[in-house]
């Protein structure tokens, strides 16, 4: 099967996410010039390219293909996970890549387009209206294993990304109130039972969100500076290359977690509004394709991308302004990193991919 042409694309989402990646190029350029990292602007245009490719050949594909190899495509990935855990390359004490001709691809952020795919598909093949107990249970323990292998790694902030796609798949799928009451108490009582299984540094970071000055210089320093950044960046910002915490290196990691800090310093007010409407259109875009799906699957497929992506940018957001524990999940499309970038991309392929079907004869 095939689409009539190439003005078929979702022209709007595809224009709207390279400029978000322009503007996250921009930042990496400015946040890491002079420093050990100052050729990561460059290679995040490499990544963005590879990217927008890998985006045409994952739309190129019909869903409902990729949706039939989805379980051997979720075999594959966990497996993954478990090499990452036996032979994987250990960066900033974490164990989380696996090195490949030179370059390290972080396994888990592939992951999400898998769990994506596989939710589509579980959720298609239902028979009723309302989820049973028996179905809740599947669908938690194949979100779960990889969140524990995620976790194991140790990468608390990607495991956690994983939840909703579920939670959006639940909640489209329909749920009993009963099912629906013991979720909730399940959420709630998730923090007090995790709290022992976290690592200290993951206790601090949870305290130090509460009272950040209690430990300025340990704990709580990440958010005090992106904090200070962020206001630092007034009504229009610093400057390009101007702004005082970005580039006198007091914000951590400024091109990656941090990106949207670094940005508000040296764009203000007005830029963080103008990136935070090219979210807003690109969000809106994916439901709009969402609502035109050919059918449930490519409901549930564009319905999982953006619960993923909500939940991205709103840990993200929350977290460099004070609002949300720092749990390392980076900004789609603006962050530096080839992996986050190539999955993102291969996520608005799998959008497209649904927009596309619609033209098939």
């Amino acid at each position: 099967m095939r689409y009539s042409s190439l003005r078929d694309l979702d022209w709007v989402m595809v224009i709207i996410a390279i400029m978000i990646s322009g503007v996250g190029v921009l930042q990496i350029y400015s946040a890491t010039h002079g420093t050990i990292w100052q050729n990561s602007w460059w290679k995040q245009i490499v990544f963005v390219g590879v990217g927008v490719l890998i985006m045409w050949v994952m739309a190129a594909i019909d869903y409902h293909s990729l949706m039939g190899k989805a379980p051997v495509m979720y075999v594959v990935a966990v497996a993954l996970l478990v090499a990452v855990l036996i032979i994987g390359a250990t960066i900033f004490g974490s164990r989380r890549w696996i090195p490949v001709f030179g370059f390290t691809f972080q396994v888990s952020e592939f992951m999400k387009v898998v769990l994506v795919i596989v939710m589509a598909r579980l959720l298609t093949e239902l028979r009723t209206d309302i989820l049973d107990g028996w179905e809740l249970t599947k669908l938690g323990a194949v979100v779960g294993i990889p969140m524990l292998l995620v976790r194991a790694q140790p990468d608390l902030g990607t495991a956690l990304t994983y939840l909703p796609i579920l939670g959006i798949g639940i909640y489209l799928a329909g749920l009993r109130k009963e099912y629906l009451i013991v979720i909730v108490v399940l959420v709630g009582l998730a923090p007090v039972v995790g709290w022992h299984f976290m690592r200290d540094y993951q206790k601090a970071r949870l305290v130090s969100f509460l009272n950040p000055e209690q430990d300025p210089r340990g704990a709580g320093y990440q958010q005090i500076q992106s904090i200070i950044a962020v206001g630092a960046g007034g009504m229009w910002g610093q400057g390009v290359a101007k702004g005082s915490q970005t580039q006198l290196r007091f914000l951590p990691v400024a091109q990656t977690d941090f990106i949207f800090s670094a940005f508000a310093e040296e764009h203000g007010f007005v830029g963080v509004i103008g990136v935070l409407a090219l979210y807003f259109v690109l969000l809106m875009q994916i439901v709009q394709n969402a609502q035109t799906a050919p059918d449930r699957a490519g409901m549930y497929i564009c319905m999982g991308v953006v619960a993923l992506f909500v939940f991205h940018l709103f840990v993200n957001v929350g977290m460099v302004i004070g609002r949300m524990p720092v749990v390392g999940i980076p900004l789609p499309l603006m962050s530096a990193g080839g992996s986050n970038t190539l999955s993102t991309f291969l996520m608005l392929g799998l959008v497209n991919n649904v927009r596309l079907r619609r033209f098939v004869n």
